[in-house]
């Protein structure tokens, strides 16, 4: 690993003094140590008591034939904390872990726990997310690439068939395999063994949670990625038609019934057209939520109560990391979710709940990906802002983004995204990585950007503009938090000196480089009291 080294820059022309940080004894100058996060309401908080905004990536390999691992070597892991993040979203996949019932892969979860430990060698927070697409259908059709997840022992289709669409998730929708799946599991139907396969999985998270109970650099537990309603889902989309039918009448004139609709969304090329309808927020508002309730039935009663087995399995044996619950499936684009908190045994609100939401446009996955909606994506992460309020739980959006090319539009629209991301404090793990990321255009103009890692208080606000380089940051200092202010700057070398300021206290900045690149971190020692601060720059572009 290569060490941070101080750079400890006196800027003559903005401030006349640099005092290091007034650190606790523990905290290494340079090295963000892993000693936990917890939870205070809707912010993530660490040890010493700052705020924490969380931001980062995926890592998830759904190939059984790599034995569900990513490839890549602790090397990746430090080029991770190079570019500025410091969490990743680290893939479990259940028939890796679970090979037969009640059989548990150690091997398997050695080399997970070998990647915890590359991830804290460089100062990297992981979340272990239970991965699934399409529940695991892939091993009961003998198709890699029908989905990843359950294995298959887990997986009970009563043999219907499986039907794939043109893009991969349509086969929620078509495919009664999958959604038969998903209906043995929520109804908790007995395997081979006479256990049933949600008192399967609660005891899978057990284990793992007695393995990483006492691992800081592990910040939770994302239980169950992207929970899909089984065929209860299946009037949502004709729900949905019904009402864009609806607005496509009042837009053109012409009245279609729900098969001719349906015609024109099953297509990708005519989806393009069929979306543009319904741009607009409120259109489109109209349009999602005449699903809404179909879907809050689902999170009100399988998925609440499910969440409710998972998390009591976990908190036997870990009541210190975090439960990260995930709305319903169809909640990814927006439609306002009636997720609830894990509650104790005496019904009390389980204080260490994150909100793992998944924000996702409708041109996701199709070639027009770069041509999303920015009214939609700004109605997609309101909605989620709304749910983690309602909630008072942090929001970590597990998934966004998506891109695979540089198609044109996408640097407009990961911007757009992050901007909503600063508006509403949100940390996220952007959807994902691969290798030479560093290469596409969307990554380097969008998602690697100045932001707060560590706040001595509580954020008021912050926003980078990638178009004039301004970074501005206001924060209430906490007098009880000792450790600095920490701010992820890339790209030092176009650091305007003059620029650099806070206030009060410009006497307090120190500026460290991490050895070997340009990216560094704007490190500002607490003054001790309760005061507003206000930090800027400017990188020049």
């Amino acid at each position: 690993m290569k060490q941070l080294i101080r750079t400890v820059i006196c800027l003559a022309l903005a401030f006349t003094a640099c005092k290091q940080a007034n650190l606790p004894k523990e905290y290494e100058f340079g090295v963000i140590v892993n000693n936990g996060i917890t939870v205070d309401g809707q912010k993530f908080i660490d040890s010493y008591g700052r705020q924490v905004i969380l931001s980062g990536i995926n890592k998830v390999n759904k190939n059984p034939n790599d034995n569900y691992l990513d490839r890549d070597s602790a090397e990746s892991y430090r080029q991770m904390k190079e570019w500025g993040f410091n969490v990743i979203r680290l893939g479990v996949i259940w028939d890796g872990i679970e090979p037969e019932p009640g059989i548990y892969n150690e091997q398997y979860l050695d080399e997970i726990e070998k990647r915890v430990n590359w991830a804290a060698e460089n100062g990297l927070y992981v979340m272990l997310d239970m991965h699934q697409d399409l529940y695991g259908v892939s091993m009961s059709v003998k198709d890699p690439y029908s989905g990843d997840g359950a294995p298959e022992w887990a997986t009970i289709t009563d043999g219907l068939p499986h039907h794939k669409g043109e893009i991969w998730s349509d086969s929620y929708i078509i495919s009664p395999a999958v959604q038969k799946a998903f209906d043995h599991f929520w109804a908790n139907t007995p395997a081979s063994d006479g256990i049933g396969l949600q008192d399967h999985y609660a005891l899978m998270w057990k284990h793992i949670a007695a393995r990483f109970a006492g691992n800081s650099a592990v910040i939770g537990y994302d239980i169950m990625n992207e929970p899909f309603n089984g065929s209860q889902g299946i009037p949502v989309l004709p729900a949905i038609l019904r009402e864009f039918a609806g607005v496509y009448a009042e837009a053109t004139g012409t009245v279609q019934d729900e098969e001719q609709v349906m015609t024109m969304w099953a297509s990708e090329e005519n989806r393009m057209k069929a979306f543009s309808y319904i741009e607009k927020a409120d259109v489109y508002a109209r349009v999602i939520d005449a699903a809404t309730e179909i879907n809050q039935q689902f999170e009100r009663n399988e998925l609440r109560d499910f969440y409710q087995k998972v998390g009591s399995s976990i908190r036997q044996v870990d009541t210190t990391h975090i439960l990260f619950l995930e709305h319903g499936y169809f909640a990814n684009t927006g439609m306002r979710s009636a997720l609830e908190p894990v509650r104790h045994p005496d019904g009390t609100i389980d204080p260490l709940v994150g909100y793992a939401a998944h924000g996702y446009d409708l041109l996701t996955d199709t070639k027009n990906v770069g041509s999303q909606g920015a009214e939609r994506i700004s109605f997609i992460f309101s909605r989620i802002n709304e749910t983690g309020k309602r909630m008072n739980s942090p929001v970590l959006i597990g998934e966004w983004g998506a891109f695979g090319g540089n198609a044109p539009g996408l640097v407009a629209v990961a911007r757009n995204i992050l901007k909503l991301f600063e508006e509403y404090h949100f940390s996220n793990t952007f959807w994902t990585y691969f290798n030479n990321i560093q290469n596409y255009s969307f990554f380097t103009g969008a998602i690697i950007r100045p932001y707060p890692q560590f706040i001595s208080g509580t954020l008021s606000s912050y926003s980078f503009s990638h178009e004039t380089g301004d970074f501005n940051m206001t924060w209430q200092e906490d007098p009880a938090v000792k450790a600095p202010t920490v701010i992820f700057i890339p790209s030092l070398d176009r650091l305007v000196k003059e620029s650099v300021r806070v206030s009060p206290g410009n006497d307090r900045i120190i500026i460290e480089t991490i050895k070997g690149t340009t990216n560094g971190y704007i490190v500002i020692s607490p003054l001790g009291g309760a005061q507003e601060r206000n930090f800027r720059l400017n990188l020049s572009y």
